[in-house]
């Protein structure tokens, strides 16, 4: 705490004054949390004043809220090339994020400004800054306060570090092991991206550590029905708020699980009012994450970096609207790198014009 006042203080955040008249306050509190490592250790014990912003009118007291959040498929991409071209993979922590943004009004806060003006910032993912010379290249990814920082040798990484630390206080956290809750261990000719720290906790959350291991993500042909042709046996679920907890938390996981993506889809469409038999095959998804929650993703060194992309749908399946669903993985190389399962926007009269 004395180290969050210190930084409030230093950054000039205040300045003492008198309540102006007509005028209300916005309280504040402190906000504490406990930062683990990816065995579960514990990292540190973090605290943070805070500004109760949730008090404030939207188009009142201000018009917009925005952190700059890096796209996970943007993420993986600059791993993947980082590591096929065996550069350096730094993780950097910036202490105090928020307080280098401008205040334009008394109880509305700015986006921070852009600390690296000579980085270029990608056109399709505003998280993500770029320095490309005829010799060197520098790729740095912003996810609220962690950076992923890569580059093509150590010295322009050790000299953009120093560029930070001119700016702002930052910590450097060494080779990036832990991301977002994504571990990333490396095994000398692959490196592997997984979530099985977090997997387990979910799965102790919901009491499923001693259960027994589904094969498959889903039962063989399942076609889940919504409230309203739903059989009579089949009841709605009367704590839903529970089933979206899950149903998020399952939603991350897919962050490293493409195996789990067209189930997650399908599951995550009964949020609002879900059934029995939906709380059932989430848990059945869970099953499956019991008998292998260190399965991820593999990059592997192949100095191969063309992209593909191979995509397929199936012809209206199930009751609801009678829409397909199309699913799609793209590879960078022999890596993958994005994936996803939608629905179509419209209707298809044939499996020719569903693909």
């Amino acid at each position: 705490m004395n180290e969050e006042m210190e930084a409030l203080n230093r950054n000039c955040t205040w300045e003492l004054t008198e309540l102006p008249s007509g005028r209300k306050p916005i309280g504040c509190k402190w906000v504490y949390r406990i930062k683990y490592k990816s065995t579960g250790d514990i990292d540190r014990y973090k605290d943070r004043l805070v500004a109760k912003g949730y008090n404030q009118r939207e188009e009142i007291d201000f018009d917009e809220t925005f952190s700059p959040v890096v796209k996970m498929v943007t993420a993986r991409m600059i791993i993947s090339i980082a590591y096929q071209k065996n550069w350096s993979l730094c993780q950097i922590d910036i202490n105090n994020a928020f307080l280098y943004g401008d205040l334009t009004k008394d109880v509305y806060m700015s986006l921070p400004e852009v600390i690296l003006i000579k980085l270029i910032q990608d056109i399709n993912d505003y998280s993500l800054f770029v320095k490309v010379s005829e010799i060197d290249c520098l790729y740095l990814l912003v996810y609220v306060n962690d950076i992923i920082l890569t580059g093509s040798n150590t010295k322009i990484i050790d000299e953009c570090k120093l560029f930070l630390k001119i700016k702002c206080r930052i910590k450097d956290l060494g080779y990036l092991k832990y991301f977002l809750g994504i571990e990333l261990l490396d095994n000398n000719d692959c490196l592997v991206l997984s979530q099985r720290t977090y997997c387990l906790e979910v799965i102790s959350e919901f009491g499923l550590l001693g259960c027994k291991p589904a094969i498959t993500p889903l039962e063989n042909g399942v076609i889940f029905s919504n409230l309203d042709d739903h059989d009579s046996s089949d009841q709605p679920l009367e704590n839903i708020s529970e089933y979206q907890k899950l149903i998020g938390k399952l939603i991350y996981i897919t962050l490293t699980r493409p195996d789990i993506a067209y189930a997650m889809h399908c599951l995550s469409q009964f949020m609002h009012a879900p059934l029995k038999s939906h709380l059932k095959a989430t848990f059945r998804v869970l099953r499956y994450l019991k008998g292998c929650p260190g399965k991820g993703i593999t990059v592997r060194r192949n100095n191969n970096f063309v992209v593909t992309a191979f995509v397929d749908s199936d012809f209206a399946k199930g009751s609801m609207l009678r829409k397909s669903v199309t699913g799609f993985c793209v590879f960078m190389g022999n890596n993958l790198i994005s994936w996803k399962s939608k629905k179509q926007s419209t209707v298809s009269r044939s499996s020719a014009e569903a693909e």
